[in-house]
């Protein structure tokens, strides 16, 4: 219910509905879990694909209260072919690991692990912190009276991919990505620099990266 969201999540809300007038917006509790303790009023809207659109979204709301600085805090959007609880437990997973600040603090270009496929079979375990390019700064910027929120994609990727983007750097990886011409919502696609991944780990290693 409304009355359960934090101000900035109801101003979130608000840019959504503006944005996607066709998609239903439901506002659900977040994944099972200790998630309250670092983001109190945690939850997740879920955005079904209107007339002609493709996709679901899943975007993080209530971890700009917790996590802002000086009116300034991310929120995180995943796209997905079908809907699923396990898209819920992947946003509540990703705004607990950022709320945990410090070195856990995400922004853009950064990797995260899921610990498990992103969905049933998929090669994608990890998140790449990206812009919401499949929307553009329309979505990504949603400004309000006490700051703003920057809305980031959680693109899933490969263990080799996350491994390229740390030895060569986010545009390298967007730029295969692009070239591969992926469908970032299918669990099934294949990754874009898989023949290079054990070169890339040794490359890593040498350079005293993390892999």
């Amino acid at each position: 219910m409304d009355h359960e969201l934090p101000p900035s999540a109801v101003h979130l809300r608000d840019h959504l509905r503006n944005l996607f007038p066709t998609r239903v917006l439901d506002v659900l509790p977040p994944a099972a879990g200790p998630i309250h303790l670092r983001v109190p009023d945690f939850h997740v809207f879920r955005l079904a694909p209107g007339p002609g659109e493709g996709g679901w979204l899943y975007v993080s709301a209530g971890l700009w209260d917790a996590t802002q600085h000086h009116g300034h805090g991310l929120e995180f959007v995943l796209y997905t072919a079908e809907p699923s609880d396990r898209h819920v437990e992947t946003v509540t997973m990703n705004a607990y690991y950022h709320a945990a600040g410090g070195r856990n603090t995400l922004d853009l270009g950064h990797t995260v692990p899921i610990g498990r496929p992103w969905q049933p079979g998929s090669r994608c375990d990890h998140l790449l912190v990206s812009l919401p390019y499949l929307w553009g700064p329309e979505l990504e910027v949603c400004a309000f009276p006490e700051g703003h929120v920057r809305v980031l994609w959680l693109l899933p990727i490969t263990r080799a991919e996350k491994t390229f983007r740390h030895a060569h750097g986010l545009e390298a990886l967007e730029q295969r990505l692009e070239n591969a011409g992926i469908d970032p919502a299918d669990p099934a696609r294949a990754s874009v620099v898989e023949a290079e991944a054990g070169r890339l780990r040794r490359l890593l290693r040498r350079r005293g990266g993390k892999g």
